[in-house]
């Protein structure tokens, strides 16, 4: 008595343990949240554009500047861009130096071409040659800058510093170095002294060159002054005044009044608003919110809400999402599409189910609302896209279903981004492709994930559907091993994960964890794969030089072993259950009957011919230990027909019901009866006959240990 009331006060105290750090961890969450979310109150009433103004009356609280919209900014930008001209400076040293080379160098190029044995006179070329250069100098040479030509004016006002002093110009009363090269050019085809035109257009060309130079330091420093002045606001609300009355349109200059006196009113709390006061609010509605899921948990997933591991991942999916929204509105970051809040519905589904991720999904973006701007718009988009997320992997077969995924979100994000700009601004003149970028960015940043979820699988212990694909791989390390090792049971569990796998898709279950489930439940018997009739040639039986003890331990060992090469290959703790429930805690009654005639007079210890278990214990794996009896018992019929295969398998069933082996698993009689059903319908079109083996001390023996055949209690 003493021994119970210690293990009841462990096992109380352990429980309390459990309690206070789940509710701790809560807090964490609670308080961790609450002191990143932004501090300002926020402005009480919701609003749209072209919408109808559905709260009271609203008056202008204090006086305030109606700011200038973004076209409206854009537009003074624009113009003010306009009124500053370009500066360039007058390197007059160019002029200097151009002139003298030409005049030094002349002589040689004229020696060079061969032309001092003619009758012409160098100085008439080099006198010429000056007067041009001198009058393209003097006038300037400049390089037009594409960014201050408007459309088809090539030419532009632009101010020229020549020793500090400023002279307003425009480009078309300068030289460009090809207009000079066509003033050299139909200058010198004038003069009819000059007989070699050529020589001298090729020569002046070398020392014509740039002397008004771009200052683009200075300029974009006058561009910078000039926007700086740009005022952002246009004309004043006063105090009093009426600015929407209930009912009315919100247009474009009531919206623009009305978004002014928000900014104002945040701006004013933002300084003088008492931020204990916001954050204890913000703390009673993160609580809520944190609570109402919990109740969602306990109600309907006590599987997660009793696991501590389970719900320190999802604290930590939402705290994580909801730390980035907060950063992501704390630096002002320009669009907050950018996050990609559909990760953590995607995490949740395929980590748990539809659901968890929908209720998740829902409280966070409620939340969110409350501290971005545009909440109902906001709402929209992400609950919609969010659903969709959920929606398009709710069976996650192949990997591509990621991509497709995200294209559909992507695809959601767009119609409802055009459908609200429509409804807005009735026109398509306000729909930019600019503002669908951070659609894109956080699609492509949802993809992100695939990894994630490989991550908490390996930290948290838990598998994904991901994870069971990956498993059901008959070229995996560890089956390939079972078919080259135990070629007979790697076929007799390719044969029971299609039963059991058609049996939990009819009355609801996971069919992917049934299938690997199946496939690795026997993986023990690759340790002694002779002792179980699949695996055994005609006429040998190993059992035979063995006693009935030792053969009903080498059996049951297969479990111990397989969950022994389960954790060695590290399979995850979820099918390492299927290994050990699959026979329950059935006794190898062949060799335990074969006891008591052979040695009536002696005590027996029953527990040497039980299996450890323990039972089944949810839908899936109660699915296989049925599908794995009626299986191997199929393979003994001698002549399966409709009526023998019928009679097996209710006999198999009914077994493991009076064993009372599925009294823990979340089974129905009416789901048990539908599995037998499907048993039955598959096994008549297999029809599948094993060999018998010769009569022997074992023969029997073999049939049940291996493959539980139906005249011997399955395990």
């Amino acid at each position: 008595m003493a021994r119970l009331k210690i293990k009841y006060k462990a096992t109380h105290t352990a429980g309390g343990y459990a309690y206070i750090l789940k509710y701790g961890m809560m807090l964490v969450s609670v308080v961790l949240i609450t002191l990143f979310l932004p501090k300002q109150p926020r402005f009480r009433y919701e609003f749209e554009k072209g919408k109808v103004w559905m709260h009271e009356d609203l008056v202008a609280p204090y006086n305030f500047a109606i700011l200038k919209t973004q076209a409206e900014l854009e537009k003074d930008r624009e113009n003010v861009l306009k009124s500053v001209y370009p500066i360039y400076d007058h390197h007059t040293e160019v002029d200097d130096q151009q002139l003298a080379q030409f005049e030094s160098e002349l002589p040689e190029k004229w020696q060079a071409a061969r032309l001092d044995t003619l009758e012409e006179k160098l100085s008439t070329y080099t006198k010429l040659g000056e007067q041009i250069l001198t009058e393209i100098y003097s006038r300037g040479v400049i390089a037009l800058a594409n960014k201050f030509q408007q459309g088809d004016q090539p030419h532009y006002n632009f101010t020229l510093l020549t020793d500090n002093v400023a002279q307003q110009r425009n480009t078309s009363t300068v030289f460009t170095r090809e207009t000079a090269l066509e003033y050299a050019k139909k200058t010198i085809a004038g003069r009819q002294s000059i007989k070699q035109k050529s020589w001298l257009i090729d020569a002046l060309s070398s020392y014509i060159t740039v002397n008004y130079v771009f200052n683009e330091q200075l300029t974009a420093k006058l561009e910078q002054d000039a926007l700086s002045s740009i005022s952002l606001t246009r004309g004043m609300v006063q105090r009093g005044e009426l600015i929407v009355a209930n009912g009315m349109m919100v247009n474009n200059e009531i919206y623009q009044k009305i978004e002014s006196l928000r900014k104002a009113y945040e701006e004013e709390a933002r300084i003088g608003g008492n931020r204990a006061l916001v954050m204890l609010g913000q703390f009673l509605i993160v609580g809520l919110v944190v609570a109402l899921l919990f109740v969602f948990i306990y109600l309907f997933r006590k599987d997660i809400f009793y696991n501590n591991r389970l719900i320190f991942l999802i604290l930590i999916v939402i705290t994580g999402m909801l730390l980035v929204l907060s950063w992501a509105i704390n630096v002002n970051l320009p669009n907050l599409y950018y996050i990609p809040y559909c990760i953590v519905p995607v995490i949740i589904r395929i980590l748990f189910d539809t659901r968890l991720a929908l209720n998740i999904h829902l409280l966070m973006v409620l939340l969110a609302a409350f501290f971005v701007p545009n909440s109902f718009e906001f709402v929209f988009l992400q609950f919609s896209t969010g659903m969709v997320a959920i929606y398009s992997i709710k069976t996650l077969v192949k990997r591509e279903q990621f991509l497709i995924s995200s294209a559909i979100i992507l695809a959601t994000y767009l119609v409802a981004y055009l459908g609200m700009g429509l409804m807005r601004d009735g026109s398509f003149s306000n729909l930019y492709w600019s503002n669908v970028l951070p659609f894109v960015f956080s699609v492509l940043l949802t993809l992100l994930a695939y990894p994630l979820i490989y991550a908490f699988e390996r930290v948290f212990g838990i598998i994904s559907d991901v994870t069971l694909m990956e498993l059901t791989n008959s070229n995996s390390k560890l089956l390939r091993e079972l078919s080259y090792k135990a070629p007979g049971t790697f076929q007799h569990s390719m044969q029971v994960a299609n039963l059991a796998e058609a049996a939990i898709y009819k009355i609801g279950g996971n069919t992917l964890l049934v299938r690997a489930g199946a496939l690795y439940h026997d993986i023990g018997k690759m340790s002694n794969p002779q002792y179980f009739i699949e695996n055994q040639t005609k006429g040998y039986n190993p059992h035979d030089g063995l006693s009935f003890e030792q053969s009903a331990q080498i059996i049951i060992s297969h479990v111990v072993k397989g969950v022994e090469l389960a954790k060695k290959h590290q399979l995850p703790e979820v099918i390492i259950d299927f290994i050990r429930t699959h026979h329950g805690t059935t006794r190898v009654d062949y060799f335990y009957q074969s006891y008591i005639k052979s040695f009536p007079e002696k005590l027996v210890d029953e527990e040497m011919f039980h299996y450890p278990g323990p039972i089944p214990f949810s839908r899936e794996t109660a699915v296989l230990m049925m599908a794995d009896s009626v299986e191997a018992a199929s393979r003994s019929l001698k002549e399966p027909n409709a009526q023998s295969i019928n009679d097996l398998v209710d006999k198999i069933i009914e077994s493991k019901l009076n064993q009372k082996q599925l009294i823990n698993s979340n089974i129905t009689l009416k789901d048990i009866t539908q599995v037998s059903e499907i048993f039955k319908d598959m096994l008549k079109s297999i029809y599948h006959v094993r060999i018998d083996y010769e009569t022997g001390k074992k023969a029997g023996a073999t049939q049940k240990t291996g493959v539980e055949a139906p005249q011997h209690t399955a395990s």
